[in-house]
């Protein structure tokens, strides 16, 4: 049996250098798929507007579908290190609400830990959320709840300015209680200082190599997610296309009468075929 990690697990690797690895998830199957593969960590994201549901971004979900889907990849990754991301507005509105959502992805969907987005702004609610005794992640760069306010899906501290303001974030998110910091989409330039700055463990999404481990959206890395491909992403699969063509061959066959074939039945039972056919009779 696999030996769930823990966050003192997640520090030793820092200080050894080994790079941690880890997916969003959002079902049974995949969650099952990735903890038999051995990843270190899922994340059931927000993403999941998206990639699942068909959202055109991730400000639509709820907490009951964050719950939901957290529920359904915990019982398919028992011993994988889980977290739940707290979707748009429900740690934005006030402290008392941000521990009492973040509490429920514990409570309810036995999660691991939980990930919300934003820098200096929402270190309250992480010191809030750390202090119920829970353990929080922070998020930085490009955050896809405020996309609108990036002015898009865009890249994050490309010149000074900016790349001073994150990292006043982490720091604050660090000194709030944050146990873990995500980067997304900066250069690996500051993603390396950060990184080293940083006593928490520090992973990235489009944010290069240089920190303690590695998040790709299953999505994206499986070719599932066709509406557009981030430039940080490396595809390992192209399930879209597998399964596109299963669905034709599928049509295929039943169009030609190909499918369903002689094995693919249940026959009446042999010994007595005599008397279920004078059961028929009774209906003609």
């Amino acid at each position: 049996m696999v030996q769930k990690k823990t966050r003192l697990d997640f520090l030793e690797m820092k200080k050894k250098g080994d790079q941690a690895t880890w997916i969003t998830a959002y079902d049974f199957p995949t969650a099952s798929f990735a903890e038999k593969a051995g990843i270190d960590m899922i994340l059931v994201g927000d993403s999941l507007g998206m990639v699942v549901l068909g959202y055109q971004g991730t400000i639509p979900v709820t907490m009951d579908d964050c719950i939901s889907h957290c529920q359904a990849v915990r019982r398919g990754a028992p011993n994988t290190f889980c977290i739940g991301d707290l979707p748009f507005l429900s740690y934005q509105i006030s402290y008392e609400e941000a521990v009492r959502n973040a509490g429920r992805f514990l409570k309810e969907a036995d999660m691991d830990a939980v990930k919300l987005e934003g820098g200096l702004r929402v270190c309250p609610q992480i010191k809030a959320i750390a202090d119920a005794g829970i353990l929080v992640m922070g998020h930085i760069g490009l955050t896809p709840q405020s996309s609108g306010q990036l002015g898009g899906f865009k890249a994050q501290g490309r010149d000074a300015a900016s790349a001073r303001e994150l990292i006043k974030d982490a720091l604050a998110i660090q000194e709030a209680g944050a146990y873990a910091l995500l980067l997304e989409a900066i250069p690996p330039e500051l993603t390396t200082f950060i990184a080293k700055k940083l006593t928490i463990p520090v992973y990235g999404i489009g944010a290069g190599g240089p920190c303690d481990g590695q998040l790709l959206i299953c999505g994206d890395m499986l070719g599932l997610f066709q509406a557009f491909t981030p430039k940080f992403v490396k595809k390992y699969a192209n399930v879209a296309e597998i399964e596109t063509n299963a669905f034709k061959e599928y049509i295929k066959d039943v169009k030609t009468g190909a499918f369903p074939a002689d094995e693919h039945c249940y026959h009446i039972l042999k010994g007595k075929e005599e008397e279920f056919y004078e059961m028929l009779k009774e209906f003609m």
